[in-house]
């Protein structure tokens, strides 16, 4: 590291502003950011920060995907096999009737297979199609926009759940703080995101699809999400970073931005996107994603080697609310 590898930009999480540059990306509309390291906190985040309005164009219909789903109708049934196994993960750590938060719910299909088992499903997501879609679910507590301060009472629920949600946030901390607070006592936080010191990372760096910028603005390694929700009273509970639904795909789709003119091609053709996969022949999409499908056992390997050294594409852990700061030296409470 030189000196001229430190700069000031303030990082996301805490605030300070001594930090290293680590690589440049570019976004799906050619926009460039880069990726810090901060010194203090150990956090990796996006800059230049992107406002509220660019931000909007980020999130747009095209985003959330114009049909009635997300992705196309294929690719949402496997969605829904995964939803399907978090809802019973959740359920081998807290017994319904429980109270369940799911910040960031999306299309509200996995508080949906919670509610049918008896749990009361809360969700926060913001204004658009995605909240248009969880409104439907039945039996749903939905709250339109962003976790606030004072949006649920004190010890409140069971369980919090951030499913890709965290990398998002704009204000990370303040996030931890509020969920610290709505949750019972020895509740559970469950978490996924992208895990900055994996394989694909390092690999792939800017082309590396789960870096999306600038809708990403946060990453973590493993033991540097440890530490900093262990600082805010969370003690781990249970962590891996293997997903067959996120690091297979994120292999596959890494490779492609290598190799293609526009990033992320192939997810936006499964969405549905026409407006972003235009002027690429619908012959070619078509044999990237059969390609894809044909290679996955292939990188189902891949993704299992990589986890096997706690290095796999993205990670999901299960935190316990605690009421003293978790300092290091102190053990798991795996359950």
């Amino acid at each position: 590291m030189t000196e001229a590898d430190i700069r000031n930009e303030l990082c996301i999480y805490c605030g300070q502003g001594q930090s290293r540059f680590c690589y440049a990306a570019e976004s799906i509309k050619g926009e460039a950011f880069s990726l810090f390291y901060c010194l203090k906190c150990g956090t990796y985040f996006l800059s230049p920060r992107p406002d509220d309005r660019q931000l909007e164009r980020y999130y747009d219909e095209a985003y959330y995907g114009s049909q009635t789903t997300k992705f196309i109708p294929a690719v949402e049934k496997v969605l829904d096999f995964f939803r399907q196994h978090r809802a019973r993960h959740v359920c081998r750590f807290v017994r319904a009737p429980a109270r369940v938060l799911d910040v960031g719910c999306g299309s509200g299909r996995f508080l949906k297979y919670l509610i049918e088992r008896g749990y009361e499903g809360y969700g926060v997501e913001l204004a658009g199609r995605a909240a248009e879609r969880a409104a439907e679910v039945p039996g749903i507590h939905l709250k339109t926009g962003s976790l606030e301060k004072g949006d649920y009472p004190a010890d409140f629920f069971d369980a919090v759940c951030l499913w890709h949600v965290f990398e998002h946030l704009p204000q990370p901390r303040k996030a931890v703080e509020i969920i610290h607070s709505v949750l019972k006592p020895d509740g559970f936080l469950f978490l996924s995101m992208p895990n900055i010191q994996s394989w694909q990372a390092r690999l792939f760096r800017g082309r590396w699809l789960h870096l999306d910028p600038p809708r990403h603005l946060v990453f973590f390694s493993p033991e540097g999400l440890v530490r900093v929700l262990g600082e805010q009273g969370f003690q781990l509970c249970r962590r891996t970073t293997f997903s067959l639904e996120q690091n297979v795909f994120g292999i596959q789709q890494s490779l492609l931005n290598c190799i293609c003119r526009k990033r992320e091609l192939l997810l936006e053709f499964l969405k549905g996107n026409l407006s972003y996969t235009t002027g690429y022949p619908k012959g070619l999409l078509r044999f990237q994603q059969i390609s894809a499908l044909l290679t996955s056992p292939l990188f189902v390997l891949a993704a299992a080697l990589e986890s096997l050294f706690g290095a796999g594409g993205t990670m999901e852990m299960v935190f316990r609310k605690t009421d003293r700061p978790i300092v290091e030296g102190d053990r798991p409470a795996y359950v």
